[in-house]
């Protein structure tokens, strides 16, 4: 990694991945999805593969946050069919970050969310009833399920990207605010943690990118304290709106970058 491109930032700048990474804590804690913006702030003031790597470790602060705050909803019938399809998902992911561009990742990942949007919104306006999270042992929950695993888990190595892929199988899959909370936290911490190998494989994480982490660190936890306070004052379908409309703008700015 370059070590110019870490500790010559401006002010404002490191202000912005303060903010970025507030955001984090944010998202962990009350609207999941909508730390895409953070991965946007990233990759605006750092080289594109090389924020993945410096936004990683500040990802699995928030997620320590998030298990500790609603680990008891946590729905372990889920979390163990999607894991072995997310463990597809990050291999593919290594592999295409082996020869891709920061271009083609931005155009995958982006076409990627706005589908996933387009598809849970059409779903819940012509189901008739939600899904009960238990409808994972069925044939098509099953499908489901294994076809998320695998987009969730590219997304995530690729580009930090995978919280908007799994909010929209959660909401797909009928989950209520703080089930889908406590599934998603343990989800991404295993799935995160999982990940570090592979990004210090790849050169993404290194001694200097961990310096910077440590000086953004702190600002993952007001942010936390933050969305746990906000997390009860948000009704359930303002919740749902929240998470796709979050998923929409970071599909969107990704592929307008």
């Amino acid at each position: 990694m370059n070590t110019m491109t870490l500790w010559h930032i401006t002010g404002w700048e490191f202000a912005a991945l303060a903010a970025a990474a507030l955001l984090v804590g944010f998202s962990k804690t009350a609207v999941s999805g909508a730390n895409t913006v953070s991965l946007a702030i990233f990759a605006a003031i750092l080289p594109a593969r090389a924020s993945t790597g410096v936004l990683l470790p500040i990802l699995i602060a928030g997620d320590v946050l998030a298990v500790l705050t609603y680990r008891r909803h946590a729905h372990w019938p889920t979390l163990w069919r999607l894991f072995p399809a997310v463990a597809a998902g990050v291999v593919f992911g290594t592999v295409f970050l082996v020869w891709a561009d920061d271009g083609i990742v931005r155009t995958s990942i982006g076409a990627i969310l706005l589908f996933m949007a387009g598809v849970t919104v059409w779903r819940r306006r012509t189901a008739e009833a939600a899904d009960e999270p238990d409808a994972v042992v069925t044939r098509s929950g099953r499908i489901k399920a294994r076809s998320y695993g695998v987009l969730g888990g590219f997304t995530t190595m690729v580009a930090n990207a995978g919280g908007p892929v799994m909010s929209m199988y959660l909401l797909s899959a009928g989950f209520r605010k703080l089930g889908f909370l406590g599934t998603s936290a343990f989800f991404f911490l295993i799935v995160n943690v999982a990940k570090v190998p592979f990004s210090a494989g790849l050169g993404l994480i290194d001694g200097n990118s961990l310096l910077l982490d440590a000086a953004l660190v702190a600002f993952v936890v007001p942010g936390a304290l933050l969305g746990k306070w906000a997390v009860h004052r948000i009704n359930q379908r303002l919740f749902e709106q929240l998470v796709i409309a979050a998923t929409v703008v970071g599909g969107l700015q990704l592929l307008l970058r």
